[in-house]
Order: structure tokens, then C-alpha cells, then sequence
């Protein structure tokens, strides 16, 4: 007599947004391990040369913008950015590994986590529109709207 496996099927837009945020945390980490490596360094004078070895005008508006606002930044700035950027990948790590062990948990943190950025993102548009904007809120938007109607229908299943 064969033996029978109960396989659950696995949910695959669980495992798209676990993925997504897996992604993002490896990003945000790649990113403060930059600012990391940044200490003890002029960053202005590194953006200027990086502009020379590229040949970018360091006359244009853009450029020149640049180098002002990175002539600001300090070690105790860098520091600071490089920690909010490994907290925040933290936060998606979590998600990520939750949403693929298909924890319920994870499903309402991911969905409180997504659903708190939304207003941030709503005034990032605001201020200034591109399609990077428009994509990051669409994105997280269906991944908040498939969330909320999942954690409705596993409610739904539970209550019968």
C-alpha cells in the first residue's frame, strides 16, 4: 500500500512578497555596509572625484547640489544612517523568513509594517513624482490589498 503525503500546497504570492522583502532587506544591508565604508572619509571630495573620473560637469545644478549636501555629512550622520538601514532590513528579514515558513504572524506584520510606510510614501509623491514612487506604492499597495484579503479569507475558513 503506497504511503500518502499530505502535502500542503504552497502559497506562491506569499512566497513572491516574502522574496520582495528579502530583496529590499539584502538592498538596505548592501547600502549600510556603503555608508559603513564611507567612515573616516570626505565624502563630498569622493562624489567630486567620482564626478571628475566620469566626466560629469562638478558645474552642473545637480552635481553641485550634491557635493554641497554630501560636504554635511559626518561620521556620526553615517553612522546613523548605516543603523536606521540595518533596523529597517531587519524588519524585512523578518517578514521574509516569516511570509516563507507561511506564518500568520508574519501575514499581519507585514501587513502593519507595509500599511505604516503608506502615508510616507503618499507624501514622497506629493513632493515630487517618479515612476520610481508610483512603482514602490503600487507595489506595496497590492501586497497590503492581497494581504488584508488572505487574512480575511483565513478568518472567513476559520469561522465555518
Amino acid at each position: 500500500m503506497p504511503l500518502v503525503r499530505n502535502k500542503k500546497k504552497r502559497n506562491r504570492w506569499l512566497e513572491l512578497i516574502a522574496a520582495y522583502k528579502l530583496l529590499q532587506a539584502a538592498l538596505l544591508i548592501s547600502v549600510g555596509v556603503g555608508a559603513l565604508k564611507l567612515l573616516h572619509k570626505d565624502v563630498a571630495d569622493l562624489l567630486s572625484n567620482l564626478a571628475d573620473k566620469w566626466s560629469i560637469d562638478a558645474e552642473g545644478r545637480l552635481v553641485h547640489f550634491l557635493l554641497n549636501k554630501a560636504s554635511l555629512v559626518d561620521d556620526h550622520m553615517l553612522r546613523r544612517i548605516s543603523t536606521f538601514l540595518f533596523c529597517y532590513a531587519a524588519l524585512g528579514l523578518i517578514e521574509g523568513v516569516g511570509l516563507m515558513l507561511e506564518k500568520v504572524w508574519a501575514e499581519y506584520f507585514t501587513a502593519i509594517i507595509t500599511a505604516s510606510f503608506l502615508p510616507l510614501e503618499i507624501h514622497e509623491l506629493m513632493v515630487r513624482v517618479t515612476w520610481f514612487r508610483i512603482g514602490l506604492f503600487v507595489v506595496n499597495l497590492a501586497v497590503l490589498a492581497y494581504l488584508v484579503g488572505h487574512l480575511v479569507q483565513r478568518r472567513r475558513t476559520m469561522n465555518r
